[in-house]
């Protein structure tokens, strides 16, 4: 199957934004800036009351960056474009004036960590393992990290930023305040997450549209502070380790 996109808002006002890629759910910069666009046309849409950020597949929510385009680039202005596509989702989920849930039924890496962590309300499933993998191909969770570290803290980012190479199961995840919920099941995630967006599709747009100002507060400067990480990540994405370390993984 080919990489995807794709919104859709049912009559309640319920606006799904799901994406697709075959490397599991794995996020080029087309994709990226595709995916921005979306969920700020979702919060200017007054049709949508409600957003639910999903991928396709049942194994792997966000796989982060794609390892085809990181391998390909070759200067550090490059470097910038690229992880400035993470910025802007982030900061588009962020300014987005729609409360999102997250729906995270598997796997999350690096850039699929942020991802979760720039949802309002994260449901998982018991597969939904974490890891920031970023130091381990010689950059760091630079423009993923303030999202993070803003949902579980500085200790617990601390550990998964400097133990780049193990898994963090989803009970972890829970505890850590990354996820809301824990289901065993996929339907059983899915029941909740229908039951919530009903909800939250009847409540008043105003007053949801309030309080996520004041969920985000305090993070008014990210437009210029995830801009200034995606240089950081941009730099060291073209060094010497970088290529060897981004040609192992990829022979494996």
């Amino acid at each position: 199957m080919s990489s995807y996109i794709k919104s859709h808002t049912d009559h309640t006002g319920i606006t799904s934004i799901e994406f697709f890629h075959p490397q599991s759910n794995s996020l080029p910069g087309k994709m990226l800036n595709e995916l921005a666009q979306e969920i700020h046309h979702a919060g200017l849409n007054a049709d949508t009351k409600v957003i639910i950020l999903r991928s396709a597949g049942e194994k792997a929510f966000c796989a982060g960056a794609s390892f085809d385009e990181l391998s390909a680039i070759t200067n550090e202005k490059d470097g910038h474009v690229f992880f400035s596509g993470f910025a802007r989702v982030i900061n588009s989920m962020r300014t987005c004036s729609k409360l999102i849930i997250g729906r995270i039924q598997g796997k999350c890496v690096g850039g699929g960590v942020g991802l979760a962590a720039a949802t309002d309300y994260a449901i998982a499933t018991e597969a939904a393992e974490i890891k920031l993998s970023e130091l381990a191909i010689g950059i760091g969770p630079f423009v993923v990290g303030p999202a993070i570290e803003r949902k579980i803290g500085n200790a617990a980012f601390t550990q998964l930023a400097i133990d780049a190479g193990s898994w963090r199961n989803a009970d972890w995840a829970k505890r850590k305040g990354l996820f809301a919920e824990m289901h065993s099941n996929m339907e059983n995630m899915d029941e909740s997450i229908a039951r919530l967006a009903h909800t939250l599709s009847h409540a008043h747009p105003d007053a949801m549209a309030e309080l996520k100002k004041i969920f985000w507060k305090g993070t008014e400067h990210w437009d210029q502070l995830l801009d200034e990480r995606a240089a950081i990540s941009g730099k060291l994405i073209v060094s010497k380790f970088s290529k060897e370390a981004i040609a192992k993984f990829k022979g494996k």
